[in-house]
């Protein structure tokens, strides 16, 4: 075999050239990378703020009218009017319906004639006791005057014990007679219960609302007979009731916590009041404050729930009864307590963190605990101090130790700044 010593001689020569220039690109490429430096990333800070925060339980609830109450007929009648508005507000002692008064004013006329007749009566019964008390009082006359003149032996004594039996026999005319006195008496007060029954059953036909509260839709129309105790005439399914009405102000809010909270609500309520703060889910409205009134005796076995209720005021009658509300229940109060930016904290495979900004523009990465929010703000249990710079925006870009430039949020920028400083 031959060898071409020609292309030996080229091939030696190429390896001789690279292997010089090699380590001489390679050095290039190596001071290259160390002259680098990475631009500071842009960030948006705020200072962690100190304040008093309180801490709360967190529930949603539904609202349930302070009173319910079912208007049912008392006596037995005709509806003859009704004075009232579906779905209007009422007072206490509105008349709401009139059942026909024509049987109930007969009965009460005839409970007042029966006293005027048991008084004539009475009063005969007293002229007769006064007549016969006259009487016996003579017939005692009597006896007194026989017995001295039996004692002197002026009449014998067959005289005097007739006029005796005489007034014996007025005595009992005088009982009799104060005892029919008595009788009409009696009488009369059971003609004086007829006519109070009289007037009751009268007052029945007049249906007045019982509460303050918001009427719902009558069950019955004019015309409709009304029975107590049974079905009336034209009610839903043969119901007894008339109508409905709720007191909506104040009104109920019902929820439940989870019994590990339990005891941290029976700690605060031996305190004093807890604090009920309530407000419609889907309005940006501002939440109403009430208090807890209620705490159930009993953790549900199927939950392992207990039930409260706070009890809110509802002057414009913004809750209705049966609506959903957020519930925050305010246990008691943080003094000094570090807050955030909610968007401040970022998560790591080992746990939340937030980027504190370091008088030298670099940034430091803190592991963090959080506790509650409060409102966009949220509390920071251990890891910034209050007055630290904090990343609230551009964490993405951040490297712990990196350096950062500060953004002015957009909305704070200048007009000018806004404009490109154009005129």
């Amino acid at each position: 075999m031959k060898y071409d010593r020609g292309l030996f001689y080229r091939l030696g020569i190429g390896l001789i050239v690279a292997g010089l220039t090699g380590p001489l690109f390679a050095g290039c490429v190596n001071k290259a990378q160390q002259n680098f430096t990475r631009p500071p990333s842009p960030v948006q800070v705020t200072v962690a703020i100190n304040q008093d925060v309180p801490t709360y339980l967190d529930a949603i609830g539904k609202t349930v009218a302070r009173e319910v109450v079912s208007i049912q007929p008392q006596v037995s009648g005709r509806i003859t009017k009704i004075h009232f508005t579906d779905g209007a507000n009422v007072k206490k002692g509105q008349l709401l319906f009139t059942i026909d008064t024509r049987p109930f004013e007969a009965s009460l006329r005839q409970a007042q004639a029966n006293l005027s007749k048991d008084s004539a009566l009475k009063k005969q019964a007293e002229a007769n006791l006064a007549r016969e008390i006259a009487q016996a009082k003579w017939g005692l006359a009597q006896v007194e005057r026989y017995r001295v003149l039996v004692e002197q032996g002026v009449v014998p004594r067959e005289q005097y014990e007739q006029y005796r039996a005489n007034y014996d026999s007025l005595k009992a005319n005088v009982e009799a007679a104060r005892a029919a006195v008595g009788s009409a008496d009696e009488t009369m007060k059971v003609d004086a219960a007829a006519i109070e029954s009289a007037k009751v059953q009268l007052s029945y036909s007049y249906i007045r609302s019982p509460i303050d509260g918001r009427a719902g839709q009558r069950l019955v129309d004019i015309g409709n007979v009304v029975n107590p105790g049974g079905s009336n005439n034209g009610g839903p399914n043969g119901s007894n009731s008339l109508l409905v009405i709720e007191r909506l102000d104040p009104i109920y809010a019902d929820f439940t916590i989870s019994q590990n909270s339990l005891t941290a609500v029976q700690q605060q309520m031996r305190q004093g009041r807890l604090r009920a703060e309530v407000r419609l889910p889907e309005t940006g409205a501002e939440a109403v404050v009430g208090e807890l009134t209620f705490l159930d005796n009993a953790v549900q076995n199927a939950t392992g729930q207990v039930t409260l209720r706070a009890t809110i005021p509802n002057v414009g009658h913004q809750f209705w009864p049966g609506r959903f509300v957020n519930i925050r229940l305010v246990l008691n109060t943080i003094h000094g307590a570090v807050l955030v930016p909610t968007t401040a904290p970022q998560m790591s495979a080992n746990g939340s963190f937030i980027y504190v900004v370091r008088q030298d523009l670099t940034a430091e990465q803190r592991p963090v605990a959080l506790g509650q929010t409060q409102g966009d703000m949220i509390v920071v249990v251990s890891g910034v101090e209050a007055g630290e710079r904090v990343v609230t925006n551009g964490q993405l870009g951040v490297t712990p130790g990196g350096k950062v430039v500060i953004e002015q949020p957009r909305e704070a920028a200048s007009p000018a700044t806004a404009t490109g400083g154009s005129n």
